[in-house]
C-alpha cells in the first residue's frame, strides 16, 4: 500500500498515511490536520462547544492508539473517526439530552406553533434546533439518535454510517426509519430533517 516515493499522495489517502504511521508515528498528524475541524464541528453540535475540545482531542488520541487496528481497505478515515467520536459522545448522553431539553425550554413558542423556520431546519444542532424538534430528538433511544445525527450532521453515506457504527447497512436504515417516524409523529406529521422520499443514499 505504501508509495515507493515516500511522499504523501496529492489527495490524502488516509489508509496510506495511517499505515505509514505504524512505523513513523508523526505521520498521523496528517490525519488530525485533515479531519479535526470536521469532527470538532460534529461533537460541538451534539454536546455544545464546551465539551467539543475535550471529546475531539480524545477522539484523535484514541484513533492514534488504535491506528494499527485500522482497516486499510477503507481509504478515508472519516467514518472511523466519526464512529470513535460517536462512541465517546455516548459517555455524555445525559449532557446531550440535557442540552436538547434546554433548547426546548428556550424555545417554548415552537411547541405550539411550528412555522416556516422550523420547516427549513436543514441540520440538527443542539444550538440550532427548536423546541419540539429538540424534545423529540432527546426522547429517541440512543442508537436511533446516533444514526439520525450522523446522517444529518456528518455528510456520511448510509454505508459510511454503517461502517462508523460497525453495524450492517440494514440496521442503519431501520434505525433511521424508526427515528424518522417518531420525529414525524412528535412534530404533528412533519419532519424538517429529511425529505419524505429520502430512504437510501
Amino acid at each position: 500500500m505504501a508509495d515507493p516515493s515516500g511522499d504523501a499522495p496529492p489527495s490524502q489517502d488516509d489508509a496510506v498515511v495511517i499505515e505509514r504511521s505504524w512505523d513513523e508515528p508523526e505521520r498521523f498528524g496528517a490525519v488530525f490536520d485533515a479531519h479535526y475541524a470536521e469532527i470538532h464541528r460534529y461533537v460541538s453540535r451534539r454536546l455544545g462547544p464546551h465539551a467539543a475540545d475535550d471529546v475531539s482531542a480524545e477522539t484523535f488520541a484514541l484513533a492514534f492508539r488504535q491506528r494499527r487496528r485500522y482497516d486499510t481497505s477503507h481509504r478515508s478515515a472519516r467514518p472511523w473517526l466519526y464512529g470513535i467520536a460517536t462512541n465517546l459522545i455516548s459517555r455524555h448522553r445525559r449532557n446531550e439530552v440535557r442540552l436538547l431539553r434546554a433548547v426546548d425550554r428556550l424555545h417554548p413558542e415552537a411547541n405550539s406553533a411550528r412555522g416556516h423556520e422550523d420547516e427549513v431546519t436543514a441540520k440538527v444542532s443542539a444550538q440550532a434546533v427548536k423546541g419540539a424538534l429538540a424534545r423529540a430528538i432527546a426522547a429517541l433511544p440512543a442508537d436511533q439518535r446516533d444514526v439520525l445525527l450522523l446522517v444529518a450532521l456528518s455528510g456520511l453515506s448510509y454505508d459510511e454510517v454503517a461502517q462508523a457504527l460497525d453495524v450492517p447497512f440494514g440496521t442503519v436504515s431501520s434505525r433511521l426509519n424508526r427515528a424518522r417516524k417518531k420525529l414525524r409523529k412528535a412534530l404533528g406529521g412533519t419532519n424538517p430533517l429529511f425529505d419524505e422520499e429520502e430512504t437510501h443514499r
